[in-house]
């Protein structure tokens, strides 16, 4: 009889501008599935339903170019209304849910994964960590963190701030955690920290099944 044990799931932590999306893309090369909730996301406020009732909302403010839905511009209203954030969330997270269980089922059954990796702003704050086996936080210092956000979405300070103020705090975070992989020297010693947990992660999970690990 095939028994196939079941795929460890991994929940990155961090805080904004750490690089979980680096530590999660390294982890897809060593063989692990991504599940990216803010790539699921994007792609739910490109429906046309979705699209529709945002405009019903708040008006052709919110389309950009070519007809689609202008990301930063329902940052701005949702970051400044809490009220409206919880009404986004109502209309995009049934769907972003959906689509990760979906990528879930097919992680599973593929042979070649390893491990399924969920990166999610939100894990903690949401309740989403109880789905996952093992924890990884992602530590960087907030001058790395600052100077990455600023490069890549023109946030200050403030804004950095600001925005952090909606996630719970990174020495709770960082004390969740069952591993801490340091991203503040480059991507070859994060990758080097990637290797060594995940290695960690795959012999405890043979280990708790009686198996030795796959190379």
């Amino acid at each position: 009889m095939d028994v196939r044990q079941r795929k460890p799931v991994i929940g990155l932590l961090g805080g904004i501008g750490s690089g979980k999306s680096l530590v999660a893309l390294q982890m897809a090369k060593l063989g692990c599935g991504v599940i990216d909730s803010d790539r699921l996301a994007r792609e739910a406020l490109d429906e046309p339903a979705v699209r529709d009732e945002l405009v019903r909302w708040w008006g052709t403010r919110i389309i950009g170019h070519g007809g689609r839905v202008d990301r930063q511009g329902v940052a701005q209203i949702v970051f400044a209304q809490p009220g409206e954030r919880e009404r986004l969330e109502g209309l995009v997270h049934p769907r972003v849910h959906a689509a990760r269980q979906v990528l879930r089922q097919k992680y599973e059954e593929d042979p070649t994964v390893r491990a399924v990796v969920e990166d999610m702003p939100l894990l903690l704050e949401k309740g989403f960590d109880r789905d996952c086996d093992v924890l990884v936080f992602v530590a960087a210092s907030r001058a790395a963190r600052l100077n990455r956000v600023r490069a890549s979405r023109g946030w200050d300070e403030p804004e950095l701030a600001r925005r952090e103020k909606a996630q719970i705090a990174l020495d709770i975070k960082a004390a969740r955690a069952d591993h801490v992989v340091q991203n503040d020297a480059g991507p070859d010693v994060c990758y080097a920290g990637v290797r060594r947990v995940l290695n960690q992660i795959f012999q405890s999970t043979a280990d708790a099944a009686g198996n030795p690990p796959t190379k």
